[in-house]
Parts: C-alpha cells; sequence; structure tokens
C-alpha cells in the first residue's frame, strides 16, 4: 500500500518507521509528511510528540483526537519551499460527506537534534472546497476524483 502522504512510496517505507519509532525524520518535509500520515492512522501520541516542546505542554493525545473526529484526510501535496524550516502543503479531507482542503505553511525547528512543529499560518482558500466528479483527483493520481478519493467517501 502506498504511503497516505501521497509520496507514491510504499507507506512501510515511508512514514510508517518515523511514526512507531524506528527511524527519525531527516528534513522538516519529512515530518510534516508524517505527521499527516500519522493523522490519517489515528496515531495521536505521535502528533503530540513531534510538537516543539513549548507548544506541547498545551496538549494531549486527547485533545487531537478530538479535534480530529470526523475527519478522514486523504490527499496531501506539498508545495516546494526555499526554507527549510517551512514546509507549504495543502491537505485534503472529508468531513460529514464535504471535502475540505488544509492549506498551510507550517514552521519547525530542531530540538536536541529532531525536527518538531511549532506552528503555521494559515492561506485564504482554507475551508470547504467544490470538487466536481470529473475533476482531477486532488491526490495527483491523474485519474477523476469519482475513480479515485471520491470513493473514500463514507
Amino acid at each position: 500500500m502506498n504511503c497516505y502522504c501521497c509520496s507514491k512510496t510504499p507507506y512501510r517505507e515511508c512514514c510508517e518507521p518515523f511514526i512507531t519509532g524506528s527511524a527519525v525524520p531527516e528534513t522538516a518535509e519529512k515530518l510534516m509528511r508524517s505527521r499527516f500520515s500519522a493523522y490519517c492512522t489515528a496515531h495521536y501520541g505521535y502528533i503530540v510528540d513531534t510538537y516543539a516542546q513549548v507548544y506541547k505542554e498545551q496538549l494531549t493525545v486527547e485533545d487531537i483526537a478530538q479535534s480530529a473526529a470526523g475527519t478522514r484526510w486523504f490527499a496531501l501535496n506539498v508545495i516546494p519551499h526555499s526554507a527549510s524550516d517551512k514546509v507549504e502543503f495543502k491537505a485534503w479531507y472529508f468531513d460529514n460527506k464535504k471535502v475540505g482542503l488544509m492549506h498551510e505553511t507550517s514552521n519547525f525547528i530542531v530540538e536536541a537534534g529532531r525536527w518538531k512543529y511549532t506552528d503555521g499560518m494559515m492561506h485564504d482558500d482554507t475551508g470547504y472546497q467544490k470538487i466536481g466528479r470529473n475533476d482531477p483527483c486532488p491526490c495527483a493520481s491523474n485519474k477523476k476524483f469519482k475513480q479515485c478519493c471520491q470513493r473514500l467517501l463514507p
């Protein structure tokens, strides 16, 4: 199975080693991708663990699980960025049979030799989106939405 982060790499070789703790993301982008996959697989402890310490103190696994309830993440588009400590991305999700987009530029720092998420800036196009059945799928599969991720609708 390909990774949830849309890298076209098998999950077991891409984000799973980071989420299970058998490897450490070497870049902010790899950390961001693994955080997306952790949301997809409900590994909320990993989400909390990958926050910078100052932010982590304000969060619990229950907080993350509650905020993610009812949301099904299905596609990730990483937008090339020149700074190594920033990652711009578009994360697509289903919420109550609606398609949503979270477009963010995330900030990262290195703490104790590991990349950690601090915060992010949401872009104006964040929110519910209209995707036609015949539009290209946001997962970049080169298929129509109706033939691809729309089938994942709950």
